[in-house]
């Protein structure tokens, strides 16, 4: 009863998506599926306080506090879909386990165009991944938030949380519309590691492929849990360190010099005891 008001906002804001239902529109090369989910984010995003000022700040960090919990709610649902599906995703493994692979190209395409825009050591943080929960305790662990690795990661992490599930629930439709991947790969590749932007993903594929709902479904489901089981070892040995000699790499390049030492973090006492002296 204490989060009464919280939860009367989500209901409107569910009734209000659903009454404006799903939508789906040529754009040229593709289709683009809108649907409720996609709605109930940008309605959400007005009852703000920088907008409608209908949540307050108490609503919007309880609601960010039982974000874990509907989302244990969510994959448990999930379960019940890999299940009966269990053997094509067997016999789908290879594929499920090389496709985490595909975690790089935010590196390969992230760092260089961080330089070219400008930016420093925040594009190790920001390039590196997806930038969700496990991604920042892993930033956080080895540079510190406090710097500019740190603030590259919270910036992905923040901007992933407004814009990530719209994004993916866009790019999927196009994609699945426009070029000939098949939607089961399409379906893997919304296994990112959070849980509502595979939602968004894997519910735009099911609209579009209604009578391969179930093992999209299955799919989306088992690529986001492999992507939450490994993506912090494909960080750690993998996107960290190659991220690491790309920035070396584009940065001579760009500046024609070498960039500057890492950045090494110190605590908050050793700070004191510098300005002190």
């Amino acid at each position: 009863m204490k989060n009464i008001k919280l939860h009367l906002i989500a209901l409107g804001i569910v009734i209000v998506a659903e009454l404006i239902g799903k939508h789906s529109f040529d754009v040229g090369i593709g289709t683009i599926v809108l649907l409720p989910m996609l709605f109930a984010l940008v309605i959400g995003i007005f009852t703000t306080p920088k907008f409608l000022n209908i949540a307050k700040e108490k609503e919007m960090n309880d609601a960010g506090e039982l974000i874990t919990v509907t989302l244990l709610l969510l994959m448990a649902k999930y379960g019940t879909t890999i299940g009966p599906t269990i053997s094509t995703i067997i016999k789908s493994s290879p594929a499920l386990i090389l496709q985490e692979f595909g975690n790089v190209g935010t590196v390969l395409i992230g760092v260089p165009v961080g330089v070219a825009l400008g930016l420093k050591r925040e594009v190790i943080g920001g390039a590196h991944s997806i930038g969700r929960e496990p991604n920042v305790a892993l930033i956080a662990e080895k540079y510190g938030l406090d710097t500019p690795e740190g603030e590259g990661v919270l910036g992905v992490y923040i901007i992933g949380t407004v814009f990530g599930t719209i994004f993916m629930g866009i790019i999927a439709s196009l994609l699945a519309t426009a070029t000939p991947l098949h939607p089961y790969s399409l379906a893997m590749a919304s296994g990112v590691g959070s849980a509502s932007m595979m939602t968004a993903s894997v519910g735009s594929l099911v609209e579009l492929f209604p009578e391969m709902a179930d093992k999209l479904t299955a799919f989306g489901a088992a690529s986001n849990l492999l992507s939450g089981l490994d993506g912090v070892y494909m960080s750690v040995f993998i996107a960290l360190p190659l991220s690491e000699k790309l920035y070396r790499f584009f940065y001579k390049r760009k500046y024609k010099q070498e960039p500057p030492q890492n950045y090494e973090f110190k605590s908050d006492e050793n700070k004191e005891e510098e300005e002190d002296k």
